[in-house]
C-alpha cells in the first residue's frame, strides 16, 4: 500500500522503519557491488599472458598439458599434482607429467599462452579452449572454436607466421 493510501485510510501518518525493506535494499546493494567486482575480475582475467580460469587460477581449465602429448587426449589433472609456472597453476595426471612440464614448459605448455593462434594472426586475443586443440611441429595449440582449429590444421604456416609477428605486441598489452 502506498504512503498516500495509508494516510487516506488512517494507517500511517509518517514513514516508519521497515526491516524487511532495509534487508532487501542491502541485498540489492551487495549484488550491485558484486556485479561491479565481477566486471573488474573479468577485465583482470583477460590481462593474463597465460589463459587461466579467473576463479580458480588454473591454467587451461585444469587440463594436463603433457597428457595431450602422451595420451593424445585432453585429460583433467589432479589437485595432488600441481605446479606454479608462468603466473598460473597447472594440474597434471601424475608426478611424471608434472616433472616433465617443470623441466620443459616451453615444449609442453600451450603456445602463445593458450590463446588461439588464428585469432592472434588477426590481431586479437581469444582464449583457447582446451577441448579444441592440435599438436603441430611438436607444439600444443589451443583454439577458441572448432572452425579456427580446422582452418589452422589445413594450413598452419600462414597463421603461425602472422601470429608470431603479432604475439610480442599482444603479449605486452596482456601484461598491462
Amino acid at each position: 500500500m502506498t504512503l498516500e493510501r495509508q494516510e487516506a485510510n488512517g494507517i500511517a501518518t509518517k514513514p516508519h522503519f521497515r526491516p524487511r525493506m532495509a534487508l532487501i535494499s542491502l541485498v540489492l546493494l551487495a549484488g550491485l557491488g558484486a556485479s561491479v567486482a565481477a566486471g573488474s575480475m573479468a577485465r583482470a582475467a583477460t590481462t593474463e599472458r597465460v589463459v587461466t580460469n579467473r576463479y580458480s587460477g588454473l591454467a587451461i581449465e585444469g587440463y594436463d598439458p603433457v597428457a595431450y602429448f602422451i595420451d593424445g587426449n585432453p585429460e583433467v589433472g589432479l589437485p595432488a599434482y600441481e605446479a606454479a609456472q608462468g603466473g598460473a597453476v597447472w594440474r597434471f595426471r601424475n608426478e611424471g607429467n608434472r616433472d616433465s612440464f617443470i623441466a620443459h614448459p616451453e615444449i609442453y605448455g600451450p603456445q602463445f599462452g593458450g590463446y588461439d593462434p588464428v585469432d592472434l594472426a588477426r590481431g586479437v586475443t581469444v582464449a583457447g579452449n582446451p577441448r579444441f586443440w592440435l599438436i603441430a611441429s611438436d607444439r600444443l595449440y589451443l583454439f577458441g572454436r572448432e572452425d579456427t582449429r580446422d582452418a589452422f590444421a589445413a594450413n598452419p604456416a600462414p597463421f603461425l607466421k602472422e601470429a608470431l609477428q603479432r604475439w610480442p605486441a599482444l603479449e605486452n598489452q596482456l601484461a598491462q
